[in-house]
C-alpha cells in the first residue's frame, strides 16, 4: 500500500485493497491495520483474507493523505510497516463568495459602462472543478452586466439610473466552477449571491404635488377667513430636497389666499357675495436652492365649489302647482313601450349642486312600468313607459296602483317625497272563451225519447260587457243526432232522433263557444249510449236437425242482437221433454248430450215407450236482461251408435261431415292432389328410365281400362234420415244439384216426388255375417229443430203417422247417395 491512492467520493463500504502474505513455516497469517491514536481510523481489515474496506468518509480538503500501519502476524511472530494512503480530489465543493454582503453606493448621474462593484468567490477543489466563473442570474431584467472571469459589476451601454424610479437594484450573481467527477458523474457546482446599488440622489428634478386633484367646497354658511384645503408640494429630489414655497397665479378674483409656506387656502369674503359656483385657482410652488435663489418650479389647478346646504326635498308638481295625487284611465293591454301621455307630472329640488340630485323609482307591483329619467340632477319631466304589456290585464286588476319616491342619492339627509300614481284600466276583448273541460263524456240509455238532454257544457269568458257573453255551437260527424241551446249550452237529442247501441254505441263531435267577434275555443264531446235490453234471443234457423253420435254431445246456438252484456249473454234450458230423463243441456254452451245413465242404444230404446227412434226437445234460449226475454224452439235429434260407425268408416265419415258438407269436399280435394303428385312421379321416373336406356317408345299407348265390378249389394240397413236436409249435406258438390233435395225452407213450394228406388234384397238374419266387410247396417234415430208454435204441440199418434209418411222418401235418398259413392269407389280402383 505505500504507492496506494484513494478518490474523497469513494462511498463507505467498498472493499479497496486486499493484503496479501505468507509464512515460510507454512502457519496460518492474520493481517491488522492501525492508526495513530490522534486520528481516524478509516480503514478495517479482514484479518483471515486481508480484504481492507473504507468504513469512513474522505475529505481531500479536510486530510490529503491517511498515515497506517499494516501488520502481519503467524500468532508468534509480528510485521509491520508504515504505509501512506494518498486521496485524491473529487468535484465536492461549492463556488464560495468571499466579503459578503455586497453593498455599494452609486450617484444616478453615473455614466453608462462604469464599474460600480466586484464579487470574488472560491473554490477548495483542483483542477478544473476548482476553477470559477461569474454571471448574472437574470441578464435580460438588469441594466448592469458583469465580468465572467473577474466578477467586476459594470453599468450597460446606454444604461442610466433613475433615484425617483428605482432608489436601489438588487443584481443576482452566480458563481459557476468548470466541473468535474463525482461518484462517477460528471457534476458542476455553483452559488449565488446579491449585490445590493444604492443611487444617490442629485438635483434634477422639478418640485412636485402630492395628493393631486385638489377640490374644495365652501358651504354658504362657511365665514370669511376660514381655510378651505391645503395643498402639499416637495422637491422632486427626494434624496436631497430643497424648501419650497406656494403662491396663487390666477382664478381667485381676490376671493381666495394661500400660505407661501404650509400652502392652505382661505376664503377671504362671505359665501354670500360670490358670483360663482365653481372656482378655478393655479397654485405654483417653488424651490429654493442651498444659496437661496429660485430654482425649479411645477403648477397644479384646485376646483372649489361653493356647496349649498341641502334644506329642500324633492317637490311633485302637476299642471296645476304641486300635487301628491295623479289619475289615468286606460284600456288593458297596450303596446309594449308606450308612454302614459295622460300624466303631466314634473318633478324638481330646489337645492343647488349635489343636493338637487335624487333618483325616481316606482314602488308598487314590479315589472309593469318603468320611470324615466331614474336620476334627475335637479328637475325633470317624469315620463312612464309600459314594459309588461300582458300583466295590464283587466280580468285581473281593475286598478292599479303606484307610488312615485323621490329621494336624493349623495346626502347624508336623504330627503324624499312621494306621489300616488291611479290608473283605472277598461276592458277590451282580449279573451277567448274557454270551457271548464277538454272533454265531456255522457251517457244516455238507448230507448232515450227525441229531444232528450245529454249534458250540458260551459265555457266562461272573462271578458265583461257583451265580449263575455257565449254562444255555443257543435259540429263534426257524429253531431247530426244532436243539438244545442246556444246560449245555456244544454246539448239535447233532435227531435226525430231514434237511438240504437246496436246501431252505432258511440259518438263524438265538437262543441265550439264563441264571443262576438268571433274568437272561439272547442271541446270535444263522446257520448255513449247505454244498451237497453231490447231483443229477443234468436236462433240460427227456424228448423233446425240435428244428428248425434252416441256419447257426443250436440250444440245448438242462439244469438241476441243486443250491444252489451249481461243483455247479450244467452242461458239454455230444455223446457219440455217427453221423456224427461234423457238429455241434459250446459246452460251456458247450449250443449245437449245423453244422462250419464244412457250407455248404449238399448238403454236408450228400453226408454222409448213405443220404440220410436224420434226426440223432440223444446229448448229454451234466454238473456240475462232487466227485463229477461226468452225464444223457445223445437229440437228434434237422431242418435247413431259409435260402434256401427267404426265398422263402416264410410258411414263415420258421412255422419262427420253432415253438418259440414265443406270438410267432405276438403277431404276429397286432398285425395285428388294426392293421386295428381304420384302420377306425376311416376311419369317423371319412366321418362328418366327410358332415356337412359335408349329404348324407342312407342308413338302412341293405348290404355284399356278395366271393367268396373258389379256394385256391391247387400242385405244392410242404411242410414235412415227423418228429413231430406239432413241428406242434402252428404251431396258432392262436383255432381249436378240433386232434384230430391229438400231444403226444408219455410214457405216454400213441397219438392216433386222421387222415384222409388229398387228394394234392398231381402236375407234372413242367419245370412248376414255371409256378407263379409258389407255389413253397414247402422240405427239411427232422425230429428228436427223447429221455432215453437203458439198452438199446442201434435199428439204421439200424429207424429207418427209424419214419420212413416216421410220414411219412403228419405230411404230414397239414402240409397241414391249410397249408389254414388260405391261407384265412385269402384271407379278409383279401376283407376289405381
Amino acid at each position: 500500500m505505500a504507492l496506494f491512492s484513494l478518490p474523497e467520493d469513494t462511498p463507505v463500504g467498498s472493499h479497496v485493497y486486499t493484503l496479501n502474505g505468507t509464512d515460510p513455516e507454512g502457519d496460518p497469517v492474520s493481517y491488522h491495520i492501525s492508526f495513530d491514536p490522534s486520528a481516524r481510523s478509516v480503514f478495517s481489515v479482514d484479518p483471515n483474507f486481508g480484504n481492507i474496506t473504507l468504513i469512513e468518509e474522505l475529505d481531500r480538503e479536510r486530510e490529503d493523505e491517511i498515515k497506517a500501519i499494516v501488520s502481519i502476524s503467524d500468532g508468534l511472530n509480528l510485521v509491520a510497516e508504515k504505509v501512506t494512503i494518498l486521496v485524491t480530489d473529487a468535484n465536492d465543493e461549492a463556488p464560495r463568495f468571499i466579503q459578503e454582503p455586497y453593498v455599494v453606493q452609486v450617484p444616478e448621474d453615473t455614466p453608462a459602462g462604469s464599474s460600480i462593484a466586484k464579487v470574488r468567490a472560491v473554490d477548495r477543489d483542483t483542477g478544473s472543478g476548482g476553477s470559477v466563473t461569474y454571471f448574472l442570474k437574470n441578464p435580460h431584467s438588469t441594466q448592469f452586466s458583469v465580468d465572467r472571469h473577474s466578477g467586476i459589476l459594470h453599468l450597460q451601454a446606454g444604461a442610466t439610473l433613475d433615484y425617483e424610479k428605482a432608489p436601489a437594484h438588487f443584481i443576482a450573481v452566480v458563481a459557476k466552477d468548470g466541473g468535474g467527477r463525482l461518484r462517477g458523474a460528471s457534476v458542476v457546482l455553483s452559488a449565488t449571491t446579491t449585490v445590493t446599488v444604492n443611487v444617490e440622489d442629485v438635483q434634477d428634478m422639478a418640485p412636485v404635488f402630492v395628493g393631486t386633484p385638489y377640490y374644495g367646497y365652501v358651504y354658504e354658511d362657511t365665514l370669511p377667513g376660514s381655510e378651505v384645503l391645503t395643498v402639499v408640494a416637495m422637491d422632486g429630489d427626494r434624496g436631497k430636497p430643497n424648501r419650497v414655497l406656494y403662491s396663487l397665479v390666477n382664478g381667485s378674483d381676490g376671493a381666495f389666499e394661500i400660505n407661501e409656506t404650509s400652502g392652505a387656502i382661505s376664503i377671504t369674503q362671505s359665501p354670500a357675495q360670490l358670483r360663482r359656483e365653481v372656482y378655478e385657482l393655479h397654485v405654483q410652488v417653488t424651490e429654493v436652492s442651498s444659496a437661496g435663489t429660485p430654482a425649479a418650479q411645477a403648477m397644479a389647478p384646485v376646483t372649489i365649489r361653493i356647496v349649498d346646504l341641502n334644506n329642500h326635498p324633492p317637490t311633485f308638481y302637476g299642471e296645476s302647482g304641486p300635487q301628491n295625487r295623479f289619475e289615468l284611465s286606460m284600456y288593458e293591454h297596450p303596446p309594449q313601450g308606450e308612454i302614459l301621455r295622460g300624466l303631466k307630472i314634473t318633478v324638481s329640488d330646489s337645492d343647488q349642486g349635489a343636493n338637487a340630485k335624487f333618483n325616481l323609482r316606482l314602488v308598487g307591483p314590479g315589472g309593469i312600468f318603468r320611470v324615466v329619467p331614474q336620476t334627475v340632477p335637479n328637475e325633470a319631466q317624469v315620463t312612464i313607459i309600459v314594459e309588461n304589456s300582458a300583466t295590464i290585464d283587466f280580468e285581473k286588476f281593475k286598478v292599479l296602483t303606484f307610488k312615485l319616491l323621490a329621494i336624493e342619492v349623495n346626502t347624508p339627509e336623504k330627503f324624499s317625497s312621494t306621489a300616488d300614481i291611479v290608473i283605472q284600466l277598461l276592458d277590451t276583448n282580449d279573451n277567448v272563451p274557454k270551457f271548464t273541460s277538454h272533454y265531456y263524456i255522457a251517457r244516455i240509455p238507448e230507448n232515450a225519447p227525441g229531444g232528450s238532454n245529454v249534458l250540458a257544457v260551459t265555457a266562461v269568458d272573462p271578458d265583461t260587457g257583451p265580449w263575455g257573453e257565449v254562444k255555443y255551437s257543435i259540429y263534426g260527424s257524429g253531431a247530426d243526432l244532436f243539438l244545442i241551446h246556444p246560449s245555456s249550452g244544454i246539448i239535447y237529442t233532435q227531435p226525430w232522433a231514434s237511438l240504437d247501441a246496436e246501431d252505432t254505441a258511440r259518438y263524438n263531435f265538437y262543441v265550439k263557444a264563441e264571443d262576438m267577434e268571433g274568437r272561439y275555443s272547442l271541446a270535444e264531446v263522446f257520448v255513449t249510449l247505454l244498451d237497453v235490453n231490447d231483443h229477443y234471443p234468436q236462433f240460427g234457423k227456424r228448423v233446425q236437425e240435428k244428428t248425434m253420435v252416441l256419447g257426443t254431445p250436440v250444440k245448438i246456438e242462439a244469438t241476441d242482437q243486443d250491444a252489451e252484456e249481461p243483455n247479450n249473454l244467452v242461458d239454455y234450458s230444455i223446457t219440455h221433454a217427453e221423456p224427461a230423463n234423457v238429455f241434459d243441456i250446459d246452460t251456458h254452451t247450449g250443449e245437449i248430450r245423453l244422462k250419464n245413465s244412457i250407455r248404449s242404444l238399448d238403454a236408450l230404446h228400453n226408454i222409448t215407450p213405443s220404440g220410436d227412434h224420434t226426440w223432440s226437445l223444446e229448448v229454451q234460449a234466454k238473456d240475462r236482461g232487466s227485463p229477461s226475454f226468452s225464444t223457445t224452439a223445437l229440437l228434434k235429434i237422431d242418435i247413431i251408435d259409435t260402434e256401427m260407425l267404426s265398422r263402416n268408416p264410410m258411414a263415420a265419415f258421412l255422419m262427420q261431415t253432415k253438418d259440414n258438407p265443406m270438410k267432405a269436399v276438403g277431404v276429397l280435394a286432398g285425395i285428388m292432389a294426392i293421386i295428381v303428385a304420384i302420377t306425376v312421379l311416376i311419369s317423371t321416373a319412366t321418362f328418366w328410365r327410358n332415356k337412359k336406356s335408349n329404348k324407342v317408345l312407342p308413338v302412341r299407348r293405348v290404355l284399356r281400362k278395366r271393367p268396373s265390378p258389379a256394385p256391391r249389394t247387400a242385405g244392410i240397413k242404411w242410414l235412415k234420415f227423418r228429413r231430406t236436409k239432413a241428406a242434402d249435406k252428404f251431396v258432392l258438390r262436383e255432381d249436378p244439384p240433386n232434384e230430391n233435395c229438400n231444403n226444408n225452407s219455410l214457405g216454400s213450394a213441397p219438392p216433386p216426388k222421387v222415384p222409388a228406388p229398387p228394394p234392398p234384397p231381402s236375407m234372413a238374419p242367419s245370412m248376414a255375417p255371409s256378407m263379409g266387410p258389407a255389413h253397414w247396417m247402422v240405427p239411427t234415430v232422425s230429428g228436427s229443430l223447429a221455432p215453437q208454435q203458439p198452438h199446442p204441440s201434435p199428439k204421439p199418434k200424429a207424429l207418427a203417422k209424419h214419420k212413416a209418411a216421410g220414411r219412403p222418401v228419405q230411404s230414397a235418398l239414402v240409397s241414391e247417395l249410397r249408389q254414388k259413392f260405391e261407384k265412385k269407389n269402384v271407379h278409383n280402383e279401376a283407376y289405381f
